[in-house]
C-alpha cells in the first residue's frame, strides 16, 4: 500500500542505500527486508512491542521467517472463533432473502432464541454492547448529581456511557481472587447519591451477584450487568444478564460468539422500561395509533418521544448479523465447554508453578473462559511480568499481552475528573498481568506448544 520506490543514483552499496531509505521514510518504524525475505505480520507486531517497551533501544535485528518456515508463531488474534459451513450457509441465506435487511424475522428469531437460552423476558438486539450500555444508562435516568459505581479493571466501554450522562464515576476495586468487582469495595463506596452499580463479568466469570443484589436492594440502586464477555456464564444457577435490572452483551469479533464482528444485546427486567426500548433503539419510530384510510397517509410511519425530551438513537442490528447470532447460540454451550476444557488443561499443566496465578472460579459459578489471563507474582528474584512477556515473545514467538489499564490511569478519565481511586488490588493485578492467546480455533499443537513455552519461560525466570 502506497509503496514508493527510491533509487540510489550513486551506487554506493547496501549501507548507503539503506541510509537513503531511512532519510526518506515518513513512518514511525522502518522494516528492512532483503529480496528473499518474508516476515510474518504478527512477528512485526512483536518487534514493535519490544521497541515500545524499551525506549532506550533505537533498532532491533531479528531472524526472518521464510514462507515455508515451520517455526511456531502464536499470534494474539482478533477473532475468537470461526463459523461452521452450516452457519455460513444460514448467514448467506439471510443476505440473499432478508427483506428488509434490518429489523426483520432474523432479528426476532435471534432475540427469541436469546431470551429462551438466557432465561430472560425481554431482549433487544443492538449494534454493540456499548449501545446496550448506553440505553441502560438512559433507562436508569442517571445524570448530573448521581454516582455510578464501576470496577476500574474493565474495558473503557463499561464506563463511558454512564460518564456521558453527567454522573460521577466512582471506581470500585476488584476481588483479589476472582478479579471481578469486589462487593466489599462497593459497600464502602455507596452514598445517598449512588444510583447505579455496574458489575462487570470479566474474562467469562460472573461477579458475585448475590452480594451485589443484596446491596442494591438495601439502598434502592439499579444494577446494570456488563455481561459483554460472559454470554452463557452462570452464578448460583442463573445466567449472566438475567439477575440485574439490565444485562448488556457483546458479540464483538473477540468474543466466544460473534455477529459478523460487531453486535450486542440488551436485556431489561422491568416490562414498562422494556416497552420503551424499540423506539429508543430506532429514532423514535412507531406505527400510527389511528385508523388510516390509506397506508401512505400521513406517512409510512410515525416518530415520537418514548420519554418526553429523551432523544432516541439508532442502534439497530442487520438481519445477516442476527442470523449469525442465532446459529451460534445453538452451539454456545458446546463452545463454552470446549474453551473451559482447554483452559483447564493449561492450568493443570502449570499447577506446580505458584508464581503464575490464574483467575479463581468459585464452586457456585460457571466460567466460560472468554480469555485466559494470569498474574505473574514471581519468586522474589527481581524478575517481572515484562521479563515473562519478553521471553515468550522473542524466544518462543508467542504474543502474550496485558489488558485493561486501570481506567483511572487513562488521560480521558483523568481529564473528566475521574482520575482518583483507591484500588490496590486493581493496581496489583494490572502491574503483574499477562494474558495468553486463547482462540478456540487454535490447534491442539499450538496449545501444547504454548504450554511447553510457558513452562520453559517459568523455569528460565527461576534461574
Amino acid at each position: 500500500k502506497n509503496i514508493r520506490i527510491i533509487n540510489n543514483e550513486k551506487q554506493l552499496g547496501l549501507p548507503a542505500t539503506l541510509n537513503v531509505a531511512i532519510n526518506a521514510a515518513m513512518g514511525q518504524y522502518i522494516v528492512r527486508l532483503d529480496a528473499d525475505d518474508y516476515v510474518h505480520a504478527e512477528y512485526l507486531n512483536v518487534l514493535s512491542m519490544h521497541l515500545n517497551m524499551n525506549s532506550h533501544i533505537d533498532a532491533i535485528a531479528c531472524d526472518y521467517l521464510l514462507v515455508d518456515d515451520d517455526e511456531n508463531v502464536v499470534p494474539w488474534s482478533g477473532r475468537g472463533d470461526q463459523y461452521t459451513q452450516d452457519e455460513i450457509d444460514y448467514i448467506v441465506e439471510a443476505i440473499q432473502n432478508a427483506d428488509p435487511l434490518t429489523q426483520g424475522k432474523y432479528q426476532q428469531e435471534f432475540e427469541n432464541t436469546f431470551k429462551s437460552q438466557m432465561g430472560v423476558q425481554h431482549a433487544f438486539a443492538m449494534t454493540n454492547c456499548t449501545a446496550a450500555l448506553t440505553l441502560a444508562a438512559v433507562l436508569t435516568q442517571v445524570g448530573k448529581g448521581d454516582e455510578v459505581i464501576i470496577p476500574a479493571h474493565t474495558f473503557a466501554a463499561s464506563a463511558i456511557p454512564f460518564a456521558k450522562t453527567g454522573a460521577k464515576i466512582i471506581w470500585a476495586d476488584i476481588d483479589p481472587d476472582t478479579w471481578t468487582i469486589s462487593p466489599a469495595s462497593v459497600k464502602k463506596l455507596i452514598t445517598t447519591k449512588t444510583k447505579v452499580i455496574v458489575p462487570v463479568h470479566l474474562y467469562g466469570l460472573m461477579a458475585d451477584m448475590q452480594a451485589i443484589m443484596e446491596l442494591a436492594k438495601q439502598h434502592n440502586i439499579y444494577v446494570v450487568e456488563d455481561a459483554g464477555q460472559a454470554p452463557g456464564a452462570s452464578c448460583h444457577g442463573k445466567k449472566a444478564g438475567s439477575i440485574g435490572d439490565f444485562g448488556c452483551f457483546s458479540f464483538h469479533t473477540h468474543k466466544n460468539i460473534t455477529t459478523l464482528g460487531e453486535g450486542g444485546m440488551l436485556t431489561v427486567k422491568d416490562p414498562e422500561l422494556a416497552r420503551l426500548v424499540p423506539g429508543l433503539r430506532h429514532n423514535g419510530m412507531r406505527p400510527y395509533d389511528i385508523d388510516r384510510t390509506f397506508y401512505w397517509e400521513p406517512a409510512m410511519s410515525n416518530v415520537d418521544f418514548d420519554w418526553d425530551n429523551v432523544w432516541p438513537f439508532k442502534f439497530c442490528m442487520s438481519e445477516p448479523q442476527a442470523a449469525a447470532g442465532t446459529v451460534q447460540l445453538q452451539r454456545l454451550d458446546v463452545i463454552n465447554q470446549e474453551r473451559k476444557k482447554r483452559a483447564q488443561k493449561i492450568r493443570l499443566a502449570l499447577k506446580d508453578y505458584p508464581e503464575l496465578v490464574f483467575q479463581s472460579e468459585p464452586d457456585s459459578h460457571g466460567h466460560i473462559y472468554h480469555l485466559l489471563p494470569a498474574r505473574y507474582d514471581g519468586i522474589g528474584n527481581g524478575k517481572t511480568r515484562n521479563d515473562f512477556i519478553k521471553r515468550m515473545a522473542f524466544h518462543h514467538k508467542i504474543k502474550v499481552v496485558v489488558q485493561y489499564y486501570p481506567l483511572y490511569r487513562y488521560p480521558m478519565f483523568k481529564k473528566a475528573g475521574f482520575g482518583q481511586a483507591n484500588c490496590p488490588e486493581t493496581d496489583k493485578l494490572f502491574d503483574n498481568m499477562v494474558s495468553f492467546p486463547f482462540q478456540r480455533w487454535q490447534s491442539d499443537e499450538q496449545i501444547d506448544y504454548q504450554i511447553e513455552s510457558i513452562l520453559e519461560t517459568l523455569e528460565f525466570l527461576r534461574k
